[in-house]
């Protein structure tokens, strides 16, 4: 009763939120007015505001500043043992340097370290928690020029990215975050400059326990989706995450933008209902990943598990086995990757729904901007077949999808699963797979939520396998690149390819795109999509040791 009453009222807040934060978010990307320090900003890096971008333009700049980006964080690791605030720790290795930059620029925030022992303060503010702001700014940025392409004229502009980056980081992310952060503080959260303090623990040995900023990096950490943990544990540490009801909070954070941008997405296309229509996708999704999830859990199979009202191991007693597999599913559902639980401590089938959340391409509801046009473009897919069961033209928005569209979206959903698989295949391959402390069923699910993870740019990790290593660094890190940016590039190319389009007056045998038909066939679409391409590699993993 407790877990259903946590997931409700987060369910009852999420829709309360929806339609004023939606709207606050249409604002800021719609607007014409800068303020003061946007402008300043905007001279600062020699961009014209009123100038938009063709799709090519857009991809190119997001692509420029994301590798700047990569270059200054690997420098910044490499040289953290001469920098202020260092704690005496030494630079970061190169491979893990490389690994850690690519995760953080491409909001995946895979840990392939021990945050605490690692990384002086001075990187961890001035790096990663930069890092969070700007790399969630890109993913919002890129799903509102997607939407431009919907909503354009038979104009090939898309909007300016610079734009779009300064003013979703200072008018969204960054007020959210401070806010954020006050509370957390106020909850218990650590939030200081401290090199640590030693303590005396209950047994009488001695432990030194790393203070820092804290509940600076949790905010955006969870309001940008990344994920990114100060401490080893992530949110099982009580210093990032002290009560139940910041367990709550955490949830609500990571699940606000996502599910609040189709509100934006209706307002931009002139159709509030076209907005509902793609966020009751994403809930029906949510819905069946997180149910299936906690029942998985809370009805483990064995005697002790059904003795104790459910599967303990890997749990934090603090939040239980429901609110625990709840915090499972949502950061898989979406990109944010972190954990307040051991997901290789799982039951076969429980440890197994979080892969299925990240393999569905991560749209229910997504990482902030990348679930919503994620999602768009499997709603292109849908509109595609759809036509071609009735021998129409599919039109989605008044547009027409043709050989270039549909080619562009297929690519856009292709590109994962063939990281994801060939990766996996990879690591057996050339005997990486070594590095995981299973071998079998489970094994190979260690193996293949490491390259899901990273593929889809989650960043969550199963445990049980060790991956800091040069091989498994570069090998993830190039997942977390192709993963990414491939995606950006394709999604770009559609949104230009739209937007150069008149839209087309409807007809009647065109599709509605607001109703439940549409709803059902765009999640059916993504479930099958997904089953087609991952059920081979999942029987011969989780359901295989579930079954067994």
């Amino acid at each position: 009763m407790a877990g259903w009453l946590f997931v409700g009222t987060l369910i009852v807040a999420l829709v309360a939120a929806y339609r004023p934060f939606g709207d606050y978010m249409y604002r800021v990307v719609n607007g014409t007015r800068a303020t003061v320090v946007e402008r300043g900003l905007y001279r600062l890096i020699g961009v014209d505001a009123s100038v938009g971008q063709t799709w090519g333009v857009y991809a190119r700049s997001v692509l420029a500043f994301s590798a700047v980006s990569v270059l200054f964080l690997y420098l910044f690791l490499r040289v953290q043992n001469r920098l202020w605030l260092s704690l005496g720790l030494p630079a970061v290795p190169d491979h893990l340097a490389w690994n850690t930059a690519v995760s953080f620029v491409t909001n995946t925030n895979w840990q392939a370290y021990a945050g605490e022992s690692t990384l002086g303060h001075l990187v961890q503010m001035a790096g990663l928690a930069v890092q969070n702001f700007v790399s969630a700014s890109v993913g919002i940025a890129v799903a509102v020029a997607f939407v431009r392409g919907f909503a354009a004229r038979g104009t090939p502009r898309l909007g300016n990215f610079w734009v779009d980056l300064i003013r979703i980081t200072l008018r969204i992310l960054l007020p959210l975050s401070v806010l954020a952060a006050l509370v957390f503080m106020a909850a218990g959260m650590v939030q200081n400059l401290s090199g640590g303090t030693d303590v005396t623990t209950l047994t009488g040995a001695t432990q030194h326990l790393t203070g820092g900023p804290v509940a600076s990096q949790e905010a955006i950490k969870e309001i940008g989706t990344n994920g990114g943990g100060f401490y080893n544990v992530n949110a099982a540490h009580p210093f990032e995450n002290p009560a139940a009801w910041t367990n709550w909070l955490q949830l609500f954070l990571i699940l606000l933008i996502p599910f609040s941008l189709p509100r934006v997405f209706g307002r931009m296309v002139g159709q509030n209902r076209q907005g509902y229509a793609i966020v009751a996708v994403m809930a029906i999704l949510a819905t069946a990943g997180v149910a299936l999830t906690v029942g998985f859990e809370v009805h483990g199979a064995g005697t002790v598990p059904r003795a104790v009202g459910g599967a303990m191991e890997g749990k934090e007693v603090r939040f239980g086995v429901a609110n625990s597999a709840t915090y499972a599913a949502v950061t898989t559902l979406t990109s944010t990757g972190a954990v307040d639980s051991s997901h290789d401590s799982y039951t076969a089938l429980g440890g197994m729904m979080p892969i299925v959340n990240m393999m569905l391409g991560e749209v229910a509801p997504g990482g902030v901007g990348a679930g919503l046009y994620g999602l768009l473009v499997l709603a292109v897919i849908t509109v595609f077949v759809a036509g071609l069961m009735v021998g129409r033209t599919p039109e989605y928005l008044g547009r027409k999808i043709g050989a270039r569209e549909i080619k562009l979206a297929s690519l856009y959903f292709l590109v994962t699963p063939t990281i994801v698989l060939a990766g996996t295949a990879a690591a057996f391959a050339t005997g990486n797979n070594a590095t995981a402390l299973n071998t079998g069923p489970h094994g190979l699910s260690e193996v293949l939520y490491a390259f899901t993870s990273a593929g889809n740019n989650n960043g969550s990790a199963f445990a049980g396998i060790t991956v800091n290593t040069p091989w498994w660094n570069t090998a993830l890190g190039s997942a977390m690149l192709l993963g990414r940016f491939l995606p950006v590039v394709l999604v770009l190319a559609l949104a230009g390819s739209l937007a150069r389009q008149r839209p087309t007056p409807p007809s009647e045998g065109t599709l509605p795109t607001h109703q439940p038909l549409f709803v059902g066939m765009v999640a059916g679409v993504t479930v099958v999509l997904v089953a087609l391409t991952f059920l081979p590699a999942l029987a011969l993993g989780p359901l295989a040791e579930g079954l067994s």
